[in-house]
């Protein structure tokens, strides 16, 4: 069966096929049933439910306050409203700390909202949580370059790999959570040129996320693509919509009407 076939859900072996074929792979975030089902129509081959619901949903200024229980409840909520697409949950900070902890953590979250796979930020600190979660049969997508659990240690928020310390170090990354079973990687914040070397390098696809056009995919956070954020979106995401501002117009025409449409009701008079 096609990768593309409709009538199932698209599985890793499905994504790795994509990869093999030269075939760009589209994924997205989303973190309720309606904006799954959205997605999923328009055609995502995957969705991710980020733990950046930290920023965009909860109103938190980084990802780190996002608990286990708000990942499975969102990711529970996603998978309601998907059918096709391979779903990706993210690891909150502090749920992956050692190897026993993240098979714990990682198999509430399967059992609980029935998602694919999980997604671990870390480089060669978290190979051994990734090798551990693979002997368990769970299917992991790492993430290396920006890491916002790490926006902290790491400084604030920049473009990696500009010097060829730090390019090393993500070449090294990369390779050892391929070899540690993960079946993709998302390269945040890459230079675009090691991005491009890094997808050349490996045989797992390479999702790109303001790394360039030369990963094997691409991922956005969706608010960033269709413009639904009170607040500029970060400079590699190009919104294709402005639902902010559709919503603000018809907020603001239903208000108009309701106060136009109603007279001012008395109120009832005080017994004498």
């Amino acid at each position: 069966m096609s990768a593309q076939t409709p009538s199932k859900r698209l599985t890793t072996r499905d994504i790795s096929a994509m990869r093999q074929r030269g075939e760009a792979i589209a994924m997205l975030t989303a973190y309720d049933a309606t904006m799954a089902s959205l997605v999923e129509s328009a055609g995502v081959d995957m969705i991710l439910i980020g733990d950046s619901l930290g920023n965009v949903v909860l109103g938190h200024e980084t990802t780190l306050p996002v608990t286990l229980d708000d990942m499975i409840r969102h990711a529970s909520a996603v998978k309601r409203g998907s059918r096709r697409a391979l779903l990706v949950c993210d690891m909150p900070f502090g749920s992956v700390t050692d190897p026993q902890i993240a098979v714990q953590n990682a198999v509430r979250v399967m059992k609980e909202t029935g998602v694919e796979a999980v997604k671990i930020e870390g480089g060669l600190a978290v190979v051994p949580m990734v090798e551990m979660l693979v002997a368990q049969g769970i299917a992991v997508m790492a993430h290396i370059g920006l890491m916002p659990q790490s926006v902290h240690q790491m400084g604030g928020y920049y473009m990696h790999g500009k010097d060829e310390a730090s390019a090393a170090r993500l070449r090294a990354e990369a390779k050892a959570l391929e070899a540690a079973g993960a079946f993709a990687i998302v390269l945040e914040c890459v230079t675009p040129a090691l991005a491009a070397d890094i997808t050349r390098a490996l045989t797992i696809p390479t999702i790109g996320i303001g790394s360039g056009k030369d990963c094997a995919g691409q991922v956005l956070v969706v608010n960033d693509l269709i413009g639904l954020s009170v607040t500029p979106p970060p400079s590699f995401a190009k919104p294709r919509a402005d639902v902010a501002a559709i919503i603000r117009a018809a907020v603001g025409d239903y208000v108009a009407d309701t106060k136009a449409e109603r007279q001012p009701i008395p109120m009832p008079r005080r017994a004498e």
